[in-house]
């Protein structure tokens, strides 16, 4: 039997549009003698819609070109991913019954599971966790046949078709080890030839590793052929960016692999399934993803997002600091020099050196390039404010005074909210977020400052990340130090203060190699760290193989009261401001597990110690 995977760049949003070219792929693989020819999840709607679920139109219009690909299945079997409707139900939330489908059309009809009550293949296990909200919309497997006073492993059934009897599944059905059952062991155990998982999976680090690892195993176990066919494009929530790699493939029954097209390519997958499903795969091989993966999921992720807001030209502010020297130089790959603009915009505070660097930067790229100053309109801002009496009804007073800290945050706020923002609407662009993962954790950014921008290209990479990829991108994307060395070198510096002169080697308050390690506890680990966690560590002598820090704490802190100081200083502002700075920032690009937006879901709720935490502070300082 010769099946083919499709894995496809969809759409989100537009079924029509999608719809048009899964029947140019269905016309191909009948051209080609295929038998099947399977897509991805929701590969018609799109999958991370927001709220669109909502709206009827949009649904009929799914449901209208669903129909349109069982019109064109003659000769062939058809899988593909769309809504499923039951305009007569009503989900829990009182709208029409939606189910996250598998559709297998054959010769002009639709073919259900066998004693299924619809004609589609339900979805059984729904993700509710990360970025994922699927019973927020969609009614799954088991609810139906609690609904219909059946045992769920009766409606889990396959599908018969001229190509034997499949094993439809849905991505999370694939990932069964945190649930109760396990779809694709009943289907086993109901006769199923070949098993197709259709996914709509986002691309995070290092999840191949893992789905080659499980799915294999699955196969192995099952001793049946697996087909994994998932989707490339982005999608996106709203505040998180999510991009998607295909990776599509089959495992044969014996845990071998056969490769699809290459991650963040559209291609299809022929295979000619042999009887019985032996070994007909390479044996898996497992690694974890790199460098090179990182940047070229970061410039995907920039691409397609900037064709989906229709933006043509980009403006950065170039500090001579390696994050916007990073950005710089992604965008420089994927836009004509002359549709790229660096601003530099020194103050008093801003060394020869990073103007330098940022100068070289943009000589380097053959962008375009300005210096603006800003001295002059900071010092404006100030002379309005410092000194401005403030009257209240009744004859009450304020002289207000703008102190050093917060001349910062002016400064800040000019060079992006005044500066960038002219410059790129003059341009007719946008303009970037340089901030990284490490200072969006603890809100070191300024609010409606550099934390402004269209994009927050680099927010999920923390700032040890920062430099590997940008070492990557000299070396391998532009073959050249298009960013220059002293980039690397530099002090990381806001320079909006004496405070932090780079050429005196002052600069940040993070000490990146660990507050990275720190706030990656905090925000990465699947059961997340606090300082409770932390301080415990610390008194236990494991904080560094527990944090993964390379270095000795013991070299930052002269003792417990310093390293309780700094842990509950990040600590504060990471729960504190630092979540009213992410709430409002832009879209973040997300590359790695839990990135800020609605993959990091929080409440402004201010910040908390725990009871135990209190407890252990006063033993490692020994008070009372």
């Amino acid at each position: 039997m010769r099946i083919r995977l499709v894995q496809m760049e969809v759409a989100p949003g537009r079924p029509a549009e999608n719809t048009r070219r899964i029947l140019e792929h269905v016309a191909a693989a009948r051209r080609d003698g295929i038998a099947l020819a399977a897509f991805s999840e929701m590969v018609i709607p799109g999958y991370l819609l927001g709220d669109e679920w909502e709206r009827p139109a949009f649904l009929r219009d799914c449901e209208t070109c669903g129909e349109r690909v069982r019109e064109a299945s003659a000769g062939l079997t058809v899988v593909f991913g769309n809504v499923g409707i039951d305009w007569h139900k009503r989900n829990e939330d009182g709208r029409a019954r939606k189910y996250d489908a598998l559709f297998v059309a054959e010769d002009g009809r639709f073919i259900g599971p066998e004693g299924s009550p619809y004609p589609f293949a339900i979805k059984t296990l729904m993700p509710n966790y990360r970025e994922f909200d699927d019973s927020r919309h969609f009614y799954d497997l088991r609810k139906l046949a609690f609904e219909l006073g059946r045992d769920v492993r009766q409606l889990l059934a396959p599908v018969v078709t001229r190509c034997g009897r499949l094993g439809a599944v849905l991505c999370e059905d694939g990932w069964d080890g945190d649930y109760a059952l396990s779809p694709l062991r009943i289907l086993a155990e109901k006769g199923v030839d070949l098993f197709v998982n259709a996914s709509c999976s986002p691309f995070t680090l290092n999840k191949n590793h893992k789905r080659n690892r499980v799915f294999a195993a699955a196969a192995k176990a099952l001793g049946r052929p697996l087909c994994y066919v998932n989707n490339t494009g982005i999608q996106n929530n709203g505040k998180t960016v999510f991009t998607f790699d295909g990776s599509s493939c089959v495992y044969d029954g014996e845990g071998g692999q056969v490769e699809g097209p290459a991650a963040f390519t559209e291609g299809v997958l022929d295979v000619t399934i042999p009887p019985g499903g032996g070994r007909f795969g390479r044996p898996v091989t497992l690694h974890d993803d790199d460098t090179a993966m990182t940047a070229r999921a970061l410039l995907y992720g920039m691409e397609r997002f900037m064709k989906a807001c229709g933006v043509q030209r980009v403006v950065v502010g170039a500090s001579g600091g390696i994050d916007s020297a990073l950005v710089a130089a992604l965008y420089a790959r994927l836009l004509p020099a002359g549709d790229l603009v660096l601003v530099n915009m020194p103050s008093r505070y801003n060394s020869a050196t990073t103007v330098n660097l940022a100068r070289e930067l943009a000589a380097n790229l053959g962008c375009g390039y300005a210096e603006i100053p800003i001295e002059d309109s900071v010092r404006l801002t100030r002379s309005q404010i410092d000194g401005l009496t403030v009257t209240w009804a009744g004859g009450a007073t304020r002289r207000l005074e703008l102190g050093e800290a917060l001349l910062e945050n002016v400064q800040a706020r000019d060079r992006s909210g005044r500066v960038l923002a002219a410059v790129a609407a003059a341009v007719g662009g946008v303009f970037t977020c340089n901030a990284n993962k490490a200072e969006m954790t603890v809100g070191y950014t300024t609010l409606y400052g550099d934390l402004g921008g269209y994009l927050a290209a680099i927010a999920d990479l923390w700032k040890g990340d920062v430099y590997a990829v940008a070492r990557h991108v000299n070396r391998e994307i532009h073959g050249r130090d298009v960013i220059p060395e002293g980039s690397f070198r530099v002090v990381p510096s806001a320079e909006l203060s004496p405070a932090q002169a780079v050429d005196e080697g002052k600069g940040d308050p993070l000490v990146y190699p660990y507050h990275d390690c720190l706030f990656r506890s905090w925000v990465e680990a699947w059961n997340r760290a606090t300082p409770e966690d932390n301080l415990e560590w610390y008194m236990a002598g494991t904080l560094e193989t527990r944090l993964g820090y390379a270095g000795s704490v013991g070299d930052l802190f002269a003792g417990p009261e310093a390293f309780i100081a700094d842990l509950e200083r990040w600590w504060t502002q990471y729960q504190g401001l630092g979540v009213a700075k992410r709430i409002q920032a832009p879209p973040v690009l997300a590359v790695k597990r839990r990135a800020f937006g609605f993959d990091h879901r929080e409440a402004q709720m201010g910040p908390r110690y725990t009871e135990r935490y209190q407890v252990l502070r006063r033993q490692a300082l020994k008070t009372p």
